[in-house]
């Protein structure tokens, strides 16, 4: 007796396969290999998560401690540290990958979670987006044109003007300040979407 005719109609359809809960996963390809699009999304949400955190902190330490610290040294010092900060950040491969990576991350899942019919966790995820993008607006509007502007003034200990430190402390401060809120907001979107993109893929309880 052949048992062949009872297989599940799905293992015959190219590229699906059978879900946890009987329906078919749509799948994603990832370095080569077949992965449900579920898992694709939740490993995205997780990398975004972690590295949206990490960025989030970087810039709440700068706001709540480093640059209140510096504001108590004088003018040279204050610009010898900041120079300092920002080569070690542009020069770091690292925190490059960090900040440029959790956007398009975050996008993709997105859009898979939308595709495969979760609207909550990939609405989240969208909303995460936004706020990182308005992150990322202010800082290249705001913050890298005044490191710019500082590391263009060379040796501090041959300037005699000192007016930009005035500058950091006011606008840079602000507008670091407002990148640390819209990242923590976005962070806050990201966990929301993980959470639900985890009930969504989550196995029915077996009764």
């Amino acid at each position: 007796m052949r048992t062949d005719s009872f297989s599940h109609p799905s293992e015959h359809v190219s590229g699906t396969r059978p879900g946890p809960l009987g329906g078919q996963d749509s799948l994603a390809k990832r370095g080569g290999r077949d992965l449900p699009a579920h898992l694709s999304a939740g490993v995205l949400l997780m990398i975004s998560t972690v590295a949206l955190g990490l960025t989030a902190g970087l810039l709440f330490t700068f706001g709540v401690a480093v640059m209140p610290g510096l504001a108590e040294t004088d003018d040279p010092t204050y610009v010898t540290a900041m120079q300092s900060f920002n080569d070690t950040i542009q020069s770091n491969w690292a925190l490059a990958v960090l900040f440029a990576g959790v956007l398009p991350a975050t996008v993709v899942a997105a859009v898979l979670d939308h595709r495969n019919g979760r609207r909550a966790a990939a609405r989240w995820a969208a909303y995460a987006a936004i706020l990182y993008l308005g992150a990322l607006l202010v800082t290249a509007g705001f913050n890298i044109p005044m490191n710019s502007d500082l590391a263009a003034l060379g040796d501090p200990s041959t300037m005699t003007d000192f007016a930009i430190v005035d500058r950091f402390k006011t606008t840079w401060v602000a507008a670091n300040a407002l990148r640390a809120v819209l990242c923590a907001a976005a962070l806050g979107c990201l966990t929301r979407a993980l959470v639900l993109h985890g009930r969504s893929t989550a196995p029915a309880p077996v009764r």
